[in-house]
């Protein structure tokens, strides 16, 4: 009965680690993406277009979600410190409530779900950061411009996702990544 129990314990521990291992791989990738590659500033208040949500949709269709919510936050919340500290707290919230709505429970990333998901992340992502906006300048006025520039941010990465989830659904890479953990 010990030897048994031994090796499941292993197992667990080398599970976890490899699940560890790929958060903080996709957090430094949501790091990158969103504070340098392809940033684009769009002078609303100090926002820009990236595809850093991207990888956090990509992050929560792979991994299970407490490693994706930490994955979104870490990411977002580095990135929102090395660009606009000043959004870092409200970012880490956001972007930990934009892997909800995604599932990992399938073989593929490229789900009717995820792909639901997306459009769901629009209006949390734009209203979050609404509010957010809100909270720090105390001003209602901004709704849309907030919310026309959540557009342009989510539907480009979720454009991004489901290319970049079909390239990776056609090579198996996430039953590949789940036999490898």
């Amino acid at each position: 009965m010990t030897t048994r129990t031994l090796p499941q314990t292993g197992e667990k521990r080398g599970t976890r680690l490899k699940y560890l291992t790929i958060t903080g791989l996709m957090a430094a990738m949501i790091t990158i993406m969103t504070a340098y590659i392809c940033h684009i500033p769009t002078g609303i208040n100090g926002g820009y277009i990236h595809f850093g949500d991207s990888i956090i949709y990509l992050a929560a269709a792979l991994l299970p979600t407490p490693y994706a919510l930490a994955a979104a936050a870490i990411g977002g919340g580095l990135a929102d410190l090395l660009t606009s500290p000043i959004w870092a707290p409200a970012t880490i919230i956001i972007k930990m409530l934009i892997t909800i709505p995604f599932t990992n429970k399938s073989a593929k990333i490229i789900t009717p779900r995820n792909v639901i998901a997306c459009i769901i992340v629009y209006f949390i992502s734009g209203l979050s950061y609404f509010l957010a906006e809100y909270l720090l300048f105390g001003t209602w006025t901004a709704l849309i411009a907030s919310m026309s520039g959540s557009l342009i941010q989510s539907g480009g990465s979720a454009v991004f996702f489901i290319i970049f989830g079909l390239a990776l659904d056609r090579i198996h890479a996430k039953s590949r990544m789940i036999s490898a953990v």
